[in-house]
């Protein structure tokens, strides 16, 4: 039975698109789009690839707990096996995180646990940092503290920008959110006693390197 995946969106959904290049349809199923945003562009997408979209404005709620209660009840319709969050601009509760403990992955645009947060990027530029990059990981009730997955990683160059590096990190970002999502839909990927285990192997706490496995996965392709 294919991997029902529900992804959640806030806005251009970029990295929605990049799993409807690769996994829809093919290895899962995206069985529906949900933005907290009428006018998100990922909305658009998931139309386009025929995926049901639906919006869940929080605005239209008294408070952060009760819209998770209604978001997990419309997740729910749909029966995942997996839920992505693919630029959901919210902070979940503790309660909605613990609903999906397990099943509910992120992508943050930092090599965790260096900057959580926001403005990833110009922050590593303030710090003179030499690499930066994006961790996939699975969510827990820290913020962005989860326990890792993969990271992508790009050099920062002298004459980088905020802007310009942010570019560069978002290029990796879509070969990096749906190969490690495919872990976990081919089954070698699960969170067990709070970490991050890959064929029943815990993860180093920085996760896999998406350039490493790239290279390990094509050198067996050709064994």
């Amino acid at each position: 039975m294919s991997c029902r995946i529900v992804v959640l969106i806030s806005g251009s959904g970029s990295n929605l698109q990049a799993f409807i290049d690769t996994l829809h349809a093919r290895q899962a199923d995206i069985v529906a789009v949900i933005s907290n945003r009428a006018d998100a562009f990922g909305l658009e997408r998931a139309a386009r690839a025929g995926i049901p979209g639906a919006v869940l404005d929080h605005r239209e709620f008294a408070d952060r707990a009760t819209y998770d209660q209604a978001l997990a009840a419309l997740i729910d319709t749909h029966a995942p096996d997996l839920v992505i969050l693919a630029g959901f601009m919210r902070i979940l509760t503790s309660e909605f995180v613990q609903h999906y403990q397990g099943r509910l992955l992120n992508i943050h645009p930092s090599l965790l646990p260096k900057y959580t947060g926001l403005h990833t990027h110009r922050r590593a530029l303030e710090a003179g940092d030499r690499e930066h990059g994006a961790t996939v990981h699975f969510v827990t009730e820290e913020l962005d503290g989860g326990p890792a997955i993969m990271q992508s990683h790009v050099p920062v160059l002298a004459d980088d920008t905020p802007d310009t590096l942010a570019a560069r990190v978002r290029d990796t970002e879509h070969r990096l959110y749906p190969l490690a999502a495919m872990l976990y839909v081919s089954g070698r990927l699960r969170l067990e006693d709070g970490q991050a285990c890959l064929d029943g192997t815990p993860i180093a706490p920085c996760g896999l390197r998406l350039d490493q496995f790239e290279a390990d996965t094509r050198g067996h392709l050709h064994d």
